[in-house]
C-alpha cells in the first residue's frame, strides 16, 4: 500500500474554517518511559523532533460543541511561539504548517479519530490586496 505513516494534509483541508488557540504550548511527556522521580519527554518516532502540543477550538459552525476543541501535535527542538494576539479578537486565529494526519481507533470509543501533528504555527495568511489598474486607464466594464 502507497500510505505509510502520517498522511500529510493542508491547513484548509484540516479547519477550512479556520482555528482558534485556547490553549498553552505544552510539551509532550512520554508516559511509557517516565518514571515518578524522572520525566521524559516524546520524541516523534520518524523525525526524531520533539513533541509539542496546543489546544485549538474548530471555527466550523458545523463542528458539535463536544468535539470543537482538538490538540495539535507540532514536532519542534524548540518551543514553538504562538502568534501575537489580534486587537479586538477575544482569542487569537492561528493556522499550522506542514500538517499530517494519523488515523487511529479510538480505546474508549471504538470509533475512528485523527492525531494531527504540525512542524509549525504562524499568524494567519491575509488575503490577496485587490488588483487595481494603473494610474490613467480605464477598465471596460
Amino acid at each position: 500500500m502507497a500510505l505509510q505513516g502520517p498522511i500529510p494534509v493542508s491547513f484548509d483541508q484540516v479547519f477550512p474554517h479556520g482555528c482558534y488557540l485556547v490553549g498553552e504550548v505544552e510539551q509532550v511527556k512520554d508516559f511509557d518511559a517516565s518514571t515518578s522521580s524522572r520525566t521524559v519527554y516524546a520524541k516523534d518516532k520518524t523525525t526524531g523532533e520533539l513533541v509539542w502540543q496546543i489546544a485549538v477550538m474548530d471555527a466550523d459552525p458545523a463542528v458539535k460543541i463536544s468535539q470543537k476543541t482538538v490538540a495539535v501535535k507540532i514536532l519542534s527542538p524548540v518551543q514553538p511561539v504562538p502568534p501575537p494576539p489580534v486587537p479586538g479578537l477575544p482569542i487569537t486565529p492561528v493556522e499550522f504548517d506542514g500538517m499530517t494526519v494519523t488515523p487511529y481507533v479510538n480505546q474508549s470509543t471504538g470509533r475512528l479519530a485523527y492525531s494531527i501533528r504540525a512542524t509549525s504555527m504562524r499568524a494567519p495568511r491575509t488575503a490577496a490586496p485587490a488588483k487595481h489598474a494603473p494610474a490613467g486607464k480605464d477598465i471596460a466594464a
